[in-house]
């Protein structure tokens, strides 16, 4: 194991004493009579049943029925069951209970259009489109446990479907919007879907893009699905199927004038909410099951109370529907009350500093962001950010890969302005978050709070045991958590064999992780990334921190690669920045490595390529990197954005016009 000097690093902010006295979570450790995060995360971990009962008090979320035991472990830790007895639904919680307040009549979303084109809807408009679409799915056969797919851009109609399905008792089944054909046919066919909420077509980058079209070549694979609801909004060409497509507008014309007659499914709390499918590193792409209890109280936990989103903010974060953020904005922004800010299309278009520009218009309080986004940011000038009025953040969270430190520092310093906290938050599709920053505590640069409570998070070593403060180890959990899977889609053995057979009850979630003697985490990367160069170990993250840190490259992916005599070499795959010298750079870089981690890391090839390959949640995706510079196969590729920088990698691999090798 490596030792980490993190806890090296200088601690650049501190909560003054209205933000610590004004958090969210102040509030909930004082509720629970708890004086202290560490004593919080102690008690939760020594009693998750006690932890459980108080958060879902706390957040006051709602059931049809009262639950009659808040946690059963009969099954063991895997499948621990939640609020058993008890009934409710997500809707109920989120958009319900507004009606007769004064909120219900206020704007909870706001909408902007790749075109500049802009919309605002009220929880009571919200509620409106919800209550007529999902009257509009009963009369179509559709109702609980059926699963229903989503293949929608950021669109206010996107919440409003996403809740719809959710108000029936269906399970929705939540797509990445630019998926083809092959990906979205999987992903029907594993949930056995009955139905397709999509869109005619939609913007991006400012050329038409159909949706429509790509359901219906879906479809042929699809024989299962009987119904398609497709939303109009901008005309593309498509074909239709009389009887199976319906337009959403008819579909929901014959509602009851009143709306809110339209009934919420009361749902056995721990029912199946949504299957979200996430990549592995090989096979198929595995289906992750939330529930109506579990998904939202958790979520609430991470936002709300551990990042102290509240019900004044205005919450952006630009992501896809189909990635794990899209169902967190919706979700979790409506059931702690905020305004949502959705924008269709890339933060850097149609201009690069789009979504500065979101953030100054839209008044935005709240920001979560992709580290991806913030690098590529940074190549704006010091003048064009300053431009922009980002005086309304209050808070900025992170999640999706972990941090370069001259990125994050850009961000605390160019974004924030050193005066608002830049949280990070780490975990994942199955779960949620695991680490997790807070405002009441002392930021430094890359560094964690620390543990979501609740989870038994713990950094331990091979045969389990905890390891001392500044060793790597594996990040796992020790604790049944609310949020975590219910499983993997009809998987159970998969399930098992991904997650909790490698130690006995512990969940182990793939992460490299440190503590600090200050009591902060740190999160160094995938474990199946690690890199051992002649008998050390060290994660990709470390290399990728040292070649950002020369100001040469906009983005870096270290990987290794056989080496007869280290065992593995490194190869640095580089997105340079514009207009340098590629082979002073490759030199610069390569000596940037041996400085900082010594000359058995001296980079065996510096590569260098237009982009590197990335799922839309922005993650980087090194195992492809490692597979397409070694010719091997390179497994699933659906979740990709730009899967053309695979064939970029292999081209590199013949020294051509971008390539460069130390």
């Amino acid at each position: 194991m490596q030792v980490d000097v993190s806890n090296a690093s200088p601690v650049v902010w501190r909560p003054d004493t209205d933000t610590v006295e004004g958090a969210n979570l102040t509030r909930f450790m004082r509720a629970l009579g708890v004086d202290s995060f560490a004593s919080l995360n102690e008690r939760a971990s020594a009693d998750p049943a006690w932890f459980h009962d108080a958060l879902i008090r706390f957040l006051d979320y709602r059931f049809e029925r009262p639950y009659e035991q808040v946690l059963d472990l009969g099954d063991g830790l895997p499948f621990a069951r939640w609020c058993v007895g008890g009934e409710t639904n997500v809707v109920l919680n989120c958009i319900d209970r507004r009606r007769g307040t004064a909120r219900y009549e206020q704007p909870v979303l706001v909408w902007e259009g790749e075109d500049g084109a802009q919309s605002s809807w009220t929880f009571a408009d919200l509620d409106r489109e919800v209550c007529r679409l999902g009257w509009g799915l009963r009369q179509l056969g559709l109702g609980r446990g059926d699963v229903v797919g989503m293949y929608m851009p950021n669109l206010p109609h996107a919440a409003a479907a996403m809740l719809a399905v959710a108000k029936i008792g269906a399970v929705v089944l939540p797509m990445f919007s630019g998926f083809g054909a092959d990906a979205m046919a999987q992903r029907l066919g594993d949930g056995q879907a009955k139905a397709v909420i999509t869109v005619d077509g939609s913007l991006r980058r400012g050329k038409p893009a159909g949706a429509k079209a790509v359901v219906d070549a879906a479809l042929a694979q699809c024989p299962g699905v009987r119904h398609v609801v497709v939303l109009s909004h901008l005309a593309t060409g498509h074909d239709w199927i009389e009887g199976r497509d319906h337009w959403w507008h008819e579909l929901a014309a014959g509602a009851p004038e009143d709306f809110t007659a339209v009934a919420t499914e009361s749902m056995p709390a721990d029912d199946p909410l949504m299957l979200m499918f996430t990549s592995g590193t090989s096979g198929k792409p595995k289906g992750v099951v939330h529930s109506h209890c579990g998904f939202p109280i958790k979520t609430a936990l991470d936002l709300s109370i551990c990042m102290d989103l509240k019900a004044e903010d205005r919450f952006l974060w630009m992501s896809d529907m189909g990635w794990l953020v899209g169902p967190i904005l919706v979700f979790g922004g409506l059931l702690v009350g905020s305004t949502i800010v959705l924008a269709e299309g890339a933060p850097n278009y149609p201009q690069p500093d789009r979504l500065w520009r979101l953030i100054e218009r839209h008044r935005v309080s709240y920001l979560g962001l992709a580290p991806t986004v913030a690098r590529l940011s940074m190549s704006l000038s010091d003048a064009e950010l300053a431009e922009r009025d980002l005086g309304s953040l209050r808070v900025i969270v992170s999640t999706g890969e972990p941090w370069t430190p001259e990125a994050w520092q850009w961000t605390f310093e160019r974004v924030g302005r050193r005066r608002v906290p830049l949280l990070n938050y780490s975990g994942g599709t199955e779960v949620g978050g695991i680490l997790t920053g807070t405002v009441i505590h002392p930021l430094k640069p890359c560094a964690f709070a620390g543990p979501v409570p609740g989870t038994g998070a713990d950094v331990v070593d091979a045969e389990g045991a905890s390891v001392s403060v500044g060793v790597t180890g594996e990040l796992v959990m020790r604790t049944p958590s609310i949020g975590l899977t219910r499983g993997l889609w009809r998987d159970r053995e998969r399930y098992l064999d991904s997650y909790w057979s490698r130690l006995p009850n512990v969940w182990v979630h793939g992460d490299f992780a440190s503590r600090d003697a200050d009591g902060m985490w740190y999160v160094h990367g995938r474990s199946d990334d690690t890199l051992k160069i002649a008998g050390k170990r060290t994660g990709p993250s470390e290399i990728e921190a040292l070649l950002m840190g020369t100001g040469l490259v906009l983005d870096a992916a270290a990987v290794g690669m056989p080496d007869p005599v280290k065992g593995t070499a490194v190869v640095c795959v580089c997105v340079p920045r514009p207009d340098i010298a590629l082979d002073a750079a490759a030199k610069s870089l390569s000596a940037a490595v041996v400085a900082g981690l010594g000359g058995a890391f001296k980079p065996a090839k510096v590569v260098f390529v237009p982009d590197l390959p990335r799922t839309r949640s922005s993650k980087l995706m090194r195992r492809v990197v490692r597979a397409a510079w070694l010719g091997e196969a390179v497994g699933d590729l659906s979740t990709l954005v730009n899967p053309e920088a695979v064939e970029a990698i292999r081209a590199a691999r013949g020294d051509g016009a971008m390539a460069n090798r130390t």
